[in-house]
């Protein structure tokens, strides 16, 4: 794995929704439909001090990424992820980072040195992972790709790049949207 680490213990891991980490994703690749399992619900304090719940992407792709601004391949990977965020902002990809292990003060330059405009949740105790039930939290940085029906659809434990989040993310946009109920017409 190319990705840096720490000796966190991820064995108290809990959490909610019906994932339950089994292995990564391949580079590039998504999980097929019918293997993808429910996402846990999530929620934490932005690093701008607002609250965050996972209710308010609902029906969006999500892009969560875990990074600290101690991590080298995270300085190469959120620039890559900030042009991408920008370009399919308006398509329903809401795209959350998730500062882990770090200070806030850090964890803000970071951010506004690699003008970063999408939001980050402030998670020095991967708190946010630990819901992701056998998660690997020691492991950063980490994407995980949530489908429009909030299930995981993929789970990359080193850096993404460009090219491959392009990819993945032309994959989810092309599948077909959430089933919603359809209201019915009211009896005439």
């Amino acid at each position: 794995m190319a990705g840096c680490s720490t000796d966190t213990d991820t064995s108290s891991a809990g959490g909610g929704g019906d994932f339950d980490f089994t292995a990564a994703t391949p580079a590039g690749a998504v999980i097929p439909a019918e293997s993808r399992q429910t996402a846990p619900a999530y929620a934490g304090e932005l690093l701008d001090g607002t609250d965050f719940t996972s209710a308010s992407v609902a029906g969006d792709i999500v892009v969560l990424n875990f990074w600290g601004s101690w991590c080298a391949p995270c300085r190469v990977e959120s620039p890559e992820f900030q042009t991408v965020s920008a370009d399919v902002a308006e398509a329903g990809v809401a795209f959350l980072g998730v500062a882990v292990r770090d200070q806030r003060q850090l964890a803000q330059a970071f951010v506004t040195d690699f003008a970063i405009t999408y939001p980050s949740l402030f998670d020095p105790s991967g708190e946010v992972a630990l819901a992701f039930r056998g998660f690997p939290a020691n492991v950063v940085p980490t994407t995980i790709l949530i489908d429009r029906d909030n299930r995981v659809a993929g789970v990359y434990v080193s850096a993404v790049t460009e090219e491959d989040l392009r990819a993945i993310l032309q994959q989810l946009l092309e599948e077909a949207p959430p089933t919603t109920p359809t209201p019915s017409a009211p009896d005439d």
